[in-house]
């Protein structure tokens, strides 16, 4: 039996890892948040690893605050690059596999098209940068490693943008959100059954994009939003980047070309707004 550790469990996508190994029960699982196992600390991990026996490692856990990156580099970079390279060197001495988890800030966000994963990475804020050097640490440091980059992520777990959008919704008569930034909604637990399938059927080592099917704004997404949670009270109003200030930069266009991962793992994605419903059902 395959022996899983995932960390940052309490996360938004490990708790989604966590309900759903319920149906992925021929493995043993090693469910770790801070608590239980420091990521920052190396030889922690190492001897977590090998005293385990870990076979895969699921690597869920970050620094996403993207703002207070930008004031908090130092921590941010530990978290989102150093870290990963831990978990990818005890992963190789194991010979086990390692999945890393990535987002769309490791691109500009100046693309028309689709971003595929061969794109020429060009991050424009310090939690972009990091996580690229993530992905680099991993794929470098482990011979079985998948890089996953996802976008807009949201569940009935922890605080997000759905869950934002519905409080605020109820608690005010109208609302500004961004409308030319454009990408595509991923429920975490879609994500979830996604690593699952990739362990499932085989471990094929590569940096591989996922996020739910179709495209939205901001904007469009609080909209659906509303209308499936039942809020009518709430005027939705279409606001430009440069009116919302920020201090990390943000990708304008960052949706990602799903081809590879659905092809290799044989896996169907769901449109975003069919995933909203689901969640948005469970959130009330």
């Amino acid at each position: 039996m395959k022996n899983i550790l995932i960390t940052g469990a309490n996360g938004q996508l490990g708790n989604e890892m966590r309900l759903l190994s319920s149906e992925n029960n021929q493995y043993n699982y090693f469910f770790t948040d801070v608590q239980e196992l420091d990521i920052c600390d190396e030889q922690a991990i190492q001897t977590f690893v090998t005293e385990n026996q870990i076979d895969v490692i699921v690597n869920c856990a970050a620094y996403t605050a993207v703002d207070k990156a930008e004031d908090n580099a130092d921590l941010c970079r530990k978290l989102n690059a150093v870290a990963p390279g831990y978990l990818a060197k005890a992963a190789e001495s194991r010979g086990a596999a390692m999945i890393q988890v990535s987002t769309d800030y490791v691109f500009n966000g100046t693309n028309h098209i689709p971003y595929t994963e061969e794109e020429p990475t060009c991050p424009a804020s310090v939690y972009g940068n990091t996580k690229l050097e993530g992905e680099q640490n991993v794929m470098s440091n482990c011979s079985k490693a998948i890089v996953i980059r996802t976008a807009w992520l949201y569940s009935t777990f922890g605080n997000n943008f759905v869950k934002t959008m519905i409080r605020l919704g109820k608690e005010r008569e109208s609302l500004g959100v961004v409308f030319d930034q454009i990408g595509t909604p991923t429920y975490a637990r879609d994500l979830a059954k996604a690593i699952y399938a990739a362990i499932n059927k085989g471990i094929v080592p590569g940096i591989y994009h996922f996020s739910d099917e179709g495209v939205c704004s901001w904007y469009d997404f609080t909209l659906a939003i509303h209308r499936i949670a039942g809020i009518n009270t709430c005027k939705v109003s279409p606001l430009h980047t440069a009116d919302y200030p920020a201090k990390a930069a943000r990708p304008h266009y960052s949706v990602l070309d799903k081809t590879k991962i659905k092809k290799t793992f044989d896996i169907e994605i769901p449109h975003w707004e069919v995933s909203l419903q689901e969640c948005i059902n469970d959130i009330n």
